[in-house]
């Protein structure tokens, strides 16, 4: 799969990434053995992105699948090897960033990472709240040559904004899709054609952008051609990322972005059910009236939780939550 430039980075990464998140603890909660071997399918069917985080606990699925590929020599050794790993961490202090950054290269065993973040930048001034810490930690690492690109994750449009704004910041990963689930303006709903100028200002900036969300958690699957034809055409936008779970994921991603996939392709979304990520949910309840099956409901930590007894699958929960925490799986 042909690689392009991310940003000035330096990096070149495929126009598809793997998010990590699906096989771990809060969405398919896969052995680690299983989880590594998806991730191993990825890195040989070429793609050579990889999305993770501190708080999702996939280590050691990418650590595995390293080994593993190493260990086997050749072009899965390559592969392994030439692997760009995206990780990012929700501290906002100095040591908390910075022991991120550590257990990051402890646990992937790599002396330097490709792209650390500050994760999930809710809006402009939660990153002034984080710049004189956890921000100047990411930077003082990449200084020291521990870290090769800085940057951010966001769903917010004034966030993606002041990236573009940021001499400092090599790269921003960011909400969108052709319906804008989830893409957030201040404390409202937002626009996917304000985050869409948001990102090609970002782009001529110089800043390297990949997307998350494509597909609105799951939700717009179904119409799985025109969410990744509306995303890859944004002027602006290198790579994006997805939720991987299994072979067939891979293998329709490959396929689309080979330009072996049927344009009117609609993957079989049947059996998949509704399901809060519990590590996004926030508890704020907005998506309790919105059932009209009465399936949801708040567990005894605070947050929602989907009894699938009694869930009909219309996805208008999806749609009401706005940090996009229930998603198809």
């Amino acid at each position: 799969m042909e690689k392009k430039p991310l940003g000035k980075t330096g990096l070149s990464v495929t126009p598809v990434g793997m998010g990590v998140l699906t096989v771990g603890r809060t969405h398919l909660d896969l052995p680690v053995d299983e989880g590594a071997r998806i991730v191993r399918t990825a890195l040989e069917a070429g793609i050579n992105f990889l999305d993770t985080a501190e708080c999702y606990e996939t280590y050691p699925y990418i650590a595995a699948a390293f080994r593993d590929m190493t260990k086997s020599g050749g072009t899965a050794a390559d592969a392994a090897r030439d692997a760009v790993v995206s990780s990012k961490s929700l501290a906002e202090d100095y040591a908390g960033a910075a022991r991120a950054i550590e257990d990051c290269r402890r646990a992937l065993g790599r002396d330097v990472l490709d792209i650390f973040l500050l994760h999930e930048v809710r809006q402009a001034p939660d990153f002034e709240n984080r710049r004189e810490g956890a921000w100047q930690a990411v930077l003082d690492a990449k200084a020291k040559g521990r870290v090769r690109a800085a940057g951010l994750s966001t769903h917010h449009i004034d966030a993606t904004e002041l990236a573009a704004a940021l001499p400092e910041l090599d790269v921003v990963f960011t909400l969108t899709n052709f319906q804008g689930l989830g893409v957030r303006s201040g404390a409202e709903q937002g626009s996917k054609e304000a985050m869409a100028e948001a990102i090609r200002r970002c782009g001529e900036a110089g800043k390297g952008v990949y997307i998350m969300k494509a597909f609105g958690g799951g939700n717009l699957a179904a119409d799985y051609t025109e969410a990744l034809g509306y995303v890859t055409a944004l002027p602006g936008v290198t790579s994006v990322m997805i939720g991987m779970g299994g072979e067939q994921d891979i293998r329709d991603a490959v396929r689309y972005f080979e330009g072996n996939l049927p344009r009117d392709y609609r993957p079989d979304v049947s059996q998949k059910r509704m399901h809060v990520d519990q590590g996004d949910c926030e508890g704020c309840g907005t998506c309790i009236p919105r059932c009209a099956s009465g399936a949801i409901r708040l567990n005894a930590d605070g947050w929602a939780e989907i009894d699938l007894a009694h869930c009909v699958g219309c996805g208008y929960c999806a749609y009401a939550c706005p940090v996009r925490a229930i998603i198809l799986l």
